[in-house]
């Protein structure tokens, strides 16, 4: 094996959760009498964290923000398996990578207790050695601090890690914790914005990264 560990993005990367995120934040929007998004601009929305969602989602409303973000995370813990699953493939990758000799583990800026309630439910099989989403005491990607800390609890060099992602933030991150960046095309993102934040190496379909490895 190239690397010792592969630290995966959540959302974008292992699991379409677009619609599921869209549609209860257009419902906390609509509950604030904010004007609603089509689904697919929730693309350029997600990947930063719940505050940045809310804030790019809200406008120039900065005022009624913590209202629609404390409704939006009410509507959304209620709903996480609504639409989303695994992208294709995802479920196969993962199945072939648990008999390899390469530790797994999921980084997201999804808030941690709903990164993990969807990890249990969707990978329950997946023998993941870290599943962490943002923490108040973590800074959040693309700051490399998770990053590091995840290769350091998996006793490994960050430079033996792959880091896998669909967006700009994870391509900074990887690069910023010396990890090797995959950008993924399935996702939320472009590949020119990955090409364009660092990625090492970009792939169109999950079974690509058996190669990478």
């Amino acid at each position: 094996m190239r690397f010792a560990a592969a630290i995966f993005d959540l959302d974008g990367t292992l699991i379409d959760s677009l619609a599921d995120i869209g549609t209860a934040m257009n419902q906390a929007l609509a509950a604030h009498q904010l004007s609603v998004h089509d689904i697919q601009q929730y693309r350029q929305f997600v990947g930063e964290g719940v505050e940045v969602l809310t804030r790019k989602a809200s406008g120039n409303h900065p005022t009624l923000q913590p209202d629609v973000l404390a409704t939006y995370r009410g509507l959304y813990a209620g709903n996480l398996f609504g639409h989303t699953a695994p992208y294709a493939g995802i479920t196969e990758l993962l199945a072939t990578l648990r008999t390899l000799p390469i530790q797994l583990a999921v980084l997201s800026n999804k808030p941690h207790v709903s990164t993990q309630q969807l990890v249990a439910a969707l990978f329950a099989d997946v023998p993941f050695r870290a599943v962490w989403g943002q923490r108040p005491e973590m800074p959040r990607k693309p700051d490399p601090t998770a990053a590091l800390q995840i290769a350091s609890e998996l006793s490994v060099n960050p430079k033996d890690c792959v880091f896998i992602g669909d967006s700009s933030i994870d391509m900074q991150t990887a690069n910023a914790a010396g990890m090797f960046a995959v950008g993924v095309t399935w996702g939320f993102r472009s590949r020119a914005e990955l090409l364009e934040f660092g990625a090492h190496a970009v792939i169109d379909s999950p079974v690509e990264l058996l190669h990478v490895l």
